[in-house]
């Protein structure tokens, strides 16, 4: 079966290059100024003091400029090319080396409580942004041919996991908890595409809670983000006072919202209103109708992915693309379940939206990759 579909595969790469999906493409560029317009909105105020409005957005339009270079140029590289031995492992050991460097006291930039970013030209770079498209990478390539060995647990599914595994114990020592997990869901998401088996799954996802469970218990100030996210107001004096702030605004913004740039909360009462907590600036702006918008939008982004990964003719460009897609739109999900208090508070941004020029860049570049796997639909 699987020769077969390899073999289907090379036909249709032959055939000559179609064009991208208009799906994604449109999905991207309303995610792309819709996150330009709440940005803005989230930093004019504290901007305003640096002496400049738009210093963020700004920033934030070189990230989309060097991305969109980097879309062009992934969106016509033949997605095959990531499957080459010699990329995967390039893009795993590079992401190593990195994020070894980053927890490096003195090389790391250290940043609330932190060491998450190195600074490279006087530019802030998160190493665990390119370990997370590396993770993906390496297990839509070493998936594509495993075939009958994913229904073994202890020598088909579990080596597979000892890449994303190291890259989780180092982004752990960050520390980044939201981060390392979400490589690990990610990973757990590529191997329910690839067809391991539910019971295998399930008992890995039971023991992933355990682990997660036991590392935010262990610690004091974990513990008690844990426990503050069940009644925030009642710790608004401490590790509850963040996602209060962040319920007030979405309540108050209600259906229709304050209008852009009339919600109060960035007036120094949220903390990382251009970050972490952006979407609540768009429950407080645009109200209910708004964040539906939103989180419509990534819905379509979901779709659109997983679309072009289900037309796509071979297994590895299913793998990749559907990988890239569930990566994207978890880390969505899981910063909007944060920020509407449905799950402790973590330090993970929204794609698209949140502040970080490298961030934006490394997201554009995986969906020029999507978008290569697009042109060879069936």
């Amino acid at each position: 079966m699987l020769a077969q579909q390899e073999t289907i595969g090379r036909r249709y790469l032959k055939k000559p290059t179609k064009p991208v999906d208009g799906m994604m493409l449109t999905v991207l560029l309303l995610l792309l100024m819709s996150g330009i317009l709440i940005l803005f909105s989230a930093t004019y105020y504290q901007a305003l003091h640096k002496g400049d409005a738009l210093l963020e957005v700004k920033r934030q339009l070189i990230g989309i400029g060097l991305g969109t270079v980097l879309l062009l140029v992934t969106s016509r590289i033949p997605y095959t090319f990531w499957r080459t031995p010699t990329v995967v492992v390039a893009g795993l050991v590079g992401s190593l080396v990195l994020l070894v460097l980053v927890i490096i006291p003195g090389i790391g930039v250290y940043l609330n409580g932190s060491r998450r970013w190195l600074n490279i030209a006087g530019l802030s770079f998160q190493p665990s942004e390119l370990a997370k498209i590396a993770s993906v990478l390496y297990l839509a390539s070493t998936l594509s041919y495993r075939g009958k060995q994913l229904e073994r647990l202890f020598t088909g599914v579990l080596p597979l996991l000892v890449v994303p595994g190291i890259f989780f114990l180092l982004i752990l020592e960050q520390p980044n908890l939201s981060t390392a997990g979400s490589i690990m869901i990610a990973a757990m998401l590529m191997l329910l595409i690839s067809g391991v088996k539910w019971r295998h799954l399930s008992l890995l996802g039971i023991c992933g809670l355990c682990v997660g469970a036991v590392y935010a218990w262990i610690e004091p100030y974990r513990r008690e983000r844990l426990l503050s996210f069940r009644d925030p107001f009642a710790q608004m004096s401490d590790e509850g006072y963040q996602l209060a702030q962040s319920l007030i605004a979405i309540g108050s913004g209600g259906l229709f919202g304050r209008g852009l740039g009339q919600g109060r909360q960035k007036f120094s009462y949220l903390p990382y209103p251009e970050s972490d907590f952006i979407f609540a600036i768009v429950g407080e702006d645009f109200g209910l109708l708004g964040c539906t918008v939103v989180i419509l939008l990534f819905v379509a982004f979901a779709f659109a992915g997983m679309r072009i990964a289900v037309n796509c003719p071979d297994r590895y460009g299913s793998l990749l693309a559907a990988g890239l897609t569930a990566m994207i739109t978890l880390q969505a999900a899981l910063n909007i379940a944060v920020v509407i208090g449905a799950m402790p508070t973590t330090g993970l941004p929204l794609p698209f939206f949140s502040a970080g020029g490298t961030s934006v860049s490394l997201l554009m570049a995986s969906v020029g990759i999507i978008l290569n796997v697009s042109r060879t639909h069936r």
